[in-house]
C-alpha cells in the first residue's frame, strides 16, 4: 500500500496542514502526561490538555469560537477495522510519526465502502492536521509494529460520548454509533461483534502486512 505524506498533494482533499502555531507545550504535556497502553486508548476530553494556552486559540482560530474537547488517542494499531465521519473538521497532533487511513464520504456507495479506496498518509510528529468532516478516518496507526503512537484528537465539545437515544428515519440515522459518530466498520472488527453497521467491504487493511 502507497504511503503517502500530509504533505504531499493527495492530502488536499482529506484535509490540511495548520501551520504557526505554538505547540511546543501541547506537545511536551501530551509526551509526559497521556499513558501509552498495549492497545488503543481514546479519552475524549481531559482537563490538563484543555487548560493549556493553545486549547482557547485552537477553539478561537480553527473552530471559529465553538467550543471544543481536547482529547487524545494512544496506543498500537495497524489495522483499519472502522472508519467514522463527524459534522465537522477533527485536529490531530502526534508526539511521533503516526500513519492516518482515510477515504471520503462521497465514496460510500449504496451503503458500503470498498476498502481499495482508503489512502494512507504518514503526519510526522509535531504537526497540527486537519482532517476535514467529509473525511473518513479512525484510529491511528503505528509507522511500525513496536512503534506505538500519542495523538491529540481535538472536536467540537460533546462529539464521541454517550450517542442521543433517537428514532431512525433514513439509513444515515442507523450508522449513527455515538454522539456526533457516524461509524461503518469491517466485518473482522470488534465494533461489528458489538453490533455497528458493517459496511467496510474487502480487505481489513493491516499495514504490518502491507510492509511485508
Amino acid at each position: 500500500m502507497k504511503i503517502y505524506s500530509v504533505f504531499d498533494k493527495e492530502f488536499a482533499p482529506y484535509g490540511k496542514i495548520l501551520e504557526n502555531y505554538d505547540t511546543t507545550k501541547l506537545l511536551e504535556v501530551l509526551k509526559e502526561k497521556t499513558p501509552l497502553h498495549q492497545g488503543v486508548v481514546y479519552e475524549p476530553s481531559v482537563d490538563f490538555l484543555e487548560e493549556l494556552e493553545i486549547a482557547k486559540i485552537i477553539a478561537d482560530n480553527v473552530f471559529g469560537g465553538m467550543p471544543i474537547q481536547m482529547g487524545y488517542c494512544n496506543g498500537f494499531n495497524q489495522q483499519l477495522n472502522c472508519l467514522e465521519y463527524h459534522r465537522d473538521s477533527e485536529i490531530n497532533f502526534g508526539t511521533k510519526d503516526f500513519i492516518l487511513l482515510l477515504a471520503k464520504e462521497e465514496e460510500i456507495d449504496n451503503g458500503k465502502l470498498d476498502t481499495k479506496r482508503v489512502k494512507a498518509f504518514h503526519c510526522p510528529g509535531g504537526v497540527l492536521a486537519e482532517v476535514y468532516a467529509t473525511t473518513l478516518h479512525y484510529a491511528p496507526c503505528c509507522t511500525a509494529e513496536n512503534e506505538g503512537f500519542q495523538v491529540l484528537v481535538v472536536l467540537p465539545k460533546g462529539t464521541n460520548t454517550e450517542k442521543p437515544e433517537i428514532t431512525a428515519y433514513n439509513f444515515e440515522d442507523s450508522l449513527l454509533w455515538a454522539r456526533n459518530k457516524w461509524l461503518l466498520a469491517h466485518a473482522e472488527s470488534n465494533e461489528a461483534k458489538q453490533g455497528a453497521y458493517v459496511g467496510l467491504v474487502g480487505d481489513n487493511i493491516d499495514l504490518s502486512k502491507e510492509s511485508k
